[in-house]
């Protein structure tokens, strides 16, 4: 949208080429819990597993030892790749949150091999080595070197990897490589789980096999950062690990507590990522992330995901990189054009107010930030739960009414244009339903906007309206009250005068107005 507009969009997606090609198969948010290392530890196997399944376990016997990174004064990265014969376009492809671009092209000869290269080194992330084939491998480019060898196998692209002269991808074969042979133990695990009854001792046995794996694989990732804690590709492996979940917690009855569980997975979840590293933001696992929980684990309603924005942003205040891109990222998803909770305009204006500030939006000029802070003033009078503005305007005979006066329990309040498609569309399904429901107490006061007085009589005779119909030719009545973005516009006034529903359809509304029905009686 209309956020982002310094030197990040400038040098991130110039020449930006969205690549779909590769899909899941190089998608990279692996893992589960936060790495436990010290670099100060005397012995590096001894560190604390803190799990019972991993007794005499020692991860670093599946990472290798004693690599340094290497420098060079040219870019030059290096690719065979076996038993590939087709010749084409290979394409480097890299990462900066959702966007995909391509970093770099070469042509392949007919023994597979290629070259990527360039005056000036590549931006620092992790990036896929795309063939013409849809095949890929993810590579890392950091340790300020740009020079290095990759050899591999067409088809065994990943299983086959060879690497010279690079510590950040030595170290990702290897991991790669042990997660491959990891995988395939877990996978048989399950197929032996599977011909057993479960509750048996058999199954039992196999079970704890597969936790034991599990354990392990989390174990030799999360010791990564303590074997290389400068690499890139380790504080990437790391964040992208799960926490672990709380089996401790559990119902009377003995069965895992999932409310609980899942209030801690959440809490928990950004502890493994490395805020000070802002390579992580050219690779997929932020982008991951932050989709995963803002979109997943975290309740979809507004007063949620204000709570746990804020939450997550106010976290990385101190690191600018990271504060303008959750804050951009969060502020556009929730658009009221992207998501379909009841309130995305508390969420704007939750960011704009506390994070889009002339002291705080370091990447925007003034003049937008007064923008976005009156758009946010316009919208904040009328969120859920809010006191309901009142409106006076007058009917087509000329006589004012108001919200106010109106004695009903419930108020809907409509506005809309008569010339709108949907418009067109909820207007007589809003017309059935006041038909049933007008002597339940409820009533509606409907706002034409945007209109002419003819234009508005003639569209209540022709929908039969019979509701208290208003309407202000200068719009006056409802600015900075009722904030409408498209119309139809569709709010829900409780008998406290509060608003409890809004950007709804009609069929929503009986829904809220028997959920307030019950929390009233219950209060």
């Amino acid at each position: 949208m209309f956020f982002i507009t310094t030197e990040i969009k400038i040098q991130y997606l110039m020449n930006v080429l969205f690549i779909f090609l590769l899909g899941a198969a190089v998608a990279a948010c692996s893992g589960e819990s936060k790495a436990n290392h010290d670099s100060n530890q005397d012995n590096p196997t001894a560190l604390e597993l803190n799990n019972e399944l991993l007794e005499g376990f020692d991860p670093g016997k599946h990472i290798p030892q004693g690599l340094t990174p290497t420098y060079s004064d040219r870019t030059r990265i290096s690719v065979e790749v076996e038993n590939f014969t087709q010749g084409g376009e290979a394409v480097l492809i890299g990462y900066f949150g959702e966007n995909r671009y391509r970093a770099a092209a070469a042509p392949i000869d007919e023994n597979g091999r290629f070259v990527f290269e360039q005056d000036e080194p590549f931006r620092e992330g992790i990036y896929v080595v795309a063939l013409p084939n849809n095949q890929g491998f993810q590579i890392s480019l950091a340790e300020r070197q740009m020079d290095f060898s990759l050899k591999t196998q067409n088809r065994r692209l990943v299983e086959s990897l060879e690497v010279s002269n690079s510590l950040e991808n030595e170290l990702m074969a290897a991991v790669a490589q042990y997660e491959n042979t990891n995988r395939s133990q877990i996978d048989s695990v399950n197929r032996i789980m599977d011909n057993l009854e479960e509750g048996t001792e058999e199954y039992k046995e196999e079970e704890t096999a597969r936790l034991r794996l599990a354990a392990e694989r989390r174990a030799v990732i999360n010791s990564l950062t303590h074997y290389y804690p400068d690499a890139l590709y380790a504080s990437f492996k790391v964040a992208g690990q799960n926490p672990e979940v709380r089996r401790d917690l559990v119902l009377e009855d003995g069965s895992p507590n999932t409310r609980k569980q899942a209030y801690h997975f959440r809490n928990e979840f950004w502890d493994s990522v490395d805020f000070s590293d802002e390579r992580l933001l050219n690779t997929p696992v932020i982008i991951n992330m932050l989709k995963r929980y803002m979109d997943e684990l975290v309740p979809q309603n507004a007063d949620s995901i204000n709570k746990y924005s804020n939450l997550l942003v106010d976290q990385v205040l101190d690191h600018p990189t990271y504060f303008q891109f959750f804050a951009n990222w969060i502020t556009n998803n929730f658009d009221s054009k992207n998501t379909t909770i009841m309130d995305p305009q508390a969420i704007f204006v939750n960011m704009i107010q506390n994070y889009f500030t002339y002291e705080r939006a370091f990447w925007s000029d003034s003049a937008n930030i007064y923008g976005l802070q009156q758009r946010a003033k316009e919208m904040e009078k009328s969120l859920v739960g809010q006191p309901a503005p009142d409106v006076r305007a007058n009917d087509p005979e000329g006589n004012p009414h108001s919200i106010y006066e109106l004695d009903a329990d419930y108020i809907i309040v409509y506005m809309y244009n008569p010339t709108c498609e949907h418009c067109m569309k909820e207007t007589p399904q809003l017309v059935e339903w006041y038909r049933e429901w007008k002597n339940k107490g409820v009533e509606v006061f409907a706002i034409v906007v945007d209109t002419d007085r003819k234009e508005w009589t003639d569209y209540i005779r022709k929908t039969n309206m019979e509701w208290i119909n208003v309407f202000d030719p200068t719009n006056r009545a409802i600015y900075g009250k009722y904030y409408v973005d498209i119309t139809p516009e569709l709010y829900v006034i409780n008998p406290e005068r509060k608003i409890i529903g809004k950007n709804l359809k009609t069929f929503q509304i009986e829904t809220i107005i028997n959920r307030d029905i019950q929390k009233r009686s219950e209060s």
